[in-house]
């Protein structure tokens, strides 16, 4: 069978349908985690307010008064692309009193901008190449939506995997 034993099949076929069932796994290793752990939840502060976007503008989350929502994405994730086409179709894309950022899980500015181009991205990207920003909400899974209110406390966090990503966003 084209040269693979019975086991290295098996192999292959365990690892495909590990990748297949976690999500928007970026390795083996994180397919193996069966709990995605979220490190903040309601009522904390946001634990970073300061980003540099991909045209290079700098955001401090404290100079607006709305509600914000961050999107932990990355641009190879099928639950990241449905996530942003459900965000650029909905109302929330068009609210003028709450504003979006995006962080690229292991994303840089060229693969960021490429995204927001293609999927016509009209809100700020940021790229967190080493994982910093992400690490300081969760260990695994993407998208991950972080509602934030106007004080940049921590409304809700949610795994937006699935047919319906922003079916959880409410303020």
């Amino acid at each position: 069978m084209n040269g693979f034993t019975m086991k290295q099949l098996a192999a292959i076929f365990m690892i495909t349908m590990a990748l297949t069932i976690s999500g928007c796994a970026s390795s083996v290793s994180e397919t193996a985690k069966v709990e995605y752990q979220t490190y903040v939840k309601a009522g904390q502060a946001v634990p970073v307010k300061h980003f540099t976007d991909s045209q290079g503008n700098h955001i401090d989350l404290s100079e607006s008064h709305n509600a914000k929502l961050l999107v932990l994405f990355a641009t190879w994730c099928p639950d990241s692309q449905r996530a942003m086409k459900a965000l650029q179709a909905s109302d929330l894309n068009l609210d003028p009193n709450i504003d979006i950022i995006g962080i690229g899980r292991e994303e840089d500015q060229e693969a960021l901008d490429k995204f927001a181009n293609e999927y016509q991205i009209n809100f700020p990207l940021v790229a967190d190449s080493d994982r910093s920003i992400y690490a300081k909400f969760a260990n695994a899974g993407i998208p991950r939506l972080i509602l934030l209110d106007a004080d940049n406390q921590i409304v809700k966090a949610i795994i937006a995997e699935g047919e319906h990503p922003l079916a959880e966003v409410q303020w």
